[in-house]
């Protein structure tokens, strides 16, 4: 049974070993793919987010943030990052800390939910938001350089809660 709590620092070890092969492979995630684990658990778990965790049992299965868009007038417009162990995937993690995540904007008094920067190579999580209501608002042409695929758009999405 899939468990998900909000983090804190007896997890670090939990969500960098999900975290470092995602962020080194550098195709979904606009981070350095040499990023250094005080770094990556810095800008996962840092500022106004809130970090959460999923597993079961003792086996990570993904991590998740949220936190205000923008602060002052864009604070009511959530932004969340989500990154599901590569074990895990296709088991519907994602989904489940999607489900999570709305459920937590919602009671934080969130008004919406953004994510900024979706590589639209990212097909797997563009289904996710799609199926779940997302719509794209934007697209930022060639703003992310993909490892294999060169340069490529990101996406961005919105969805009023």
């Amino acid at each position: 049974m899939t468990t998900i709590r909000q983090a804190g620092p007896k997890d670090h070890n939990r969500i960098w070993a999900i975290l470092e092969p995602i962020f080194r492979a550098g195709d979904t995630y606009a981070v350095e793919t040499n990023i250094r684990r005080n770094s990556a658990l810095a800008y996962w778990m840092g500022g106004t987010h809130k970090t959460f965790v999923a597993f079961d049992s003792d086996e990570s299965l993904g991590t998740y943030y949220i936190g205000p868009n923008h602060p002052g007038g864009g604070d009511h417009v959530c932004n969340c990052g989500f990154a599901t162990d590569l074990a895990a995937r296709g088991k519907g993690i994602a989904r489940k800390m999607l489900a999570h995540a709305l459920d937590t904007a919602r009671a934080d008094g969130y008004h919406a939910m953004q994510f900024n920067f979706v590589v639209a190579t990212n097909l797997g999580a563009l289904k996710i938001w799609f199926d779940n209501g997302f719509e794209q608002v934007g697209c930022l042409p060639k703003a992310f350089n993909h490892p294999t695929e060169g340069y490529v758009d990101a996406l961005v999405l919105f969805k009023t809660l």
